[in-house]
């Protein structure tokens, strides 16, 4: 699996990555692994509000539905329109072309709670065992 280290993870199985002051999101590779192949995905309005750690879309594959977690708190700027027609983005290029949501923050003090890399992949290690 992979976790790149310029990215903050969630225990949920989200991540973020900080560009210019702005938060782009999705869901881990782990998560997308866990979930199987995924045929459609469901994210909220640009200029609607999200909040840390409340649902702000969902997920669904041939195994389930699962909502998505917001990593930080802030209103929504763009949303991935390709994951409309092509959802199975999130399995094959969950860091780069499977991205979720961009937000701009409401607080940079919230990603003082998210996990390293490395944090994470301890979680996600003791999580499978």
């Amino acid at each position: 699996m992979d976790f790149p280290d310029d990215i903050l993870y969630t225990k949920e199985h989200e991540w973020v990555r900080i560009e210019n002051g702005k938060a782009r999101i999705g869901i881990t590779d782990y998560a997308q692994k866990e979930l199987g192949d995924i045929v459609f995905v469901e994210l909220p309005e640009v200029g609607s509000e999200v909040t840390a750690m409340e649902p702000l879309g969902v997920v669904e594959s041939v195994k389930t539905v699962s909502d998505i977690y917001s990593p930080v708190s802030g209103k929504v700027l763009e949303i991935n329109d390709e994951l409309e027609s092509i959802p199975e983005l999130v399995n094959s290029s969950p860091y780069e072309k499977g991205w979720m949501i961009v937000v701009k923050m409401n607080d940079k003090e919230e990603l003082k709670e998210l996990l390293s890399a490395e944090m994470y992949t301890k979680y996600v290690e003791e999580e499978i065992q």
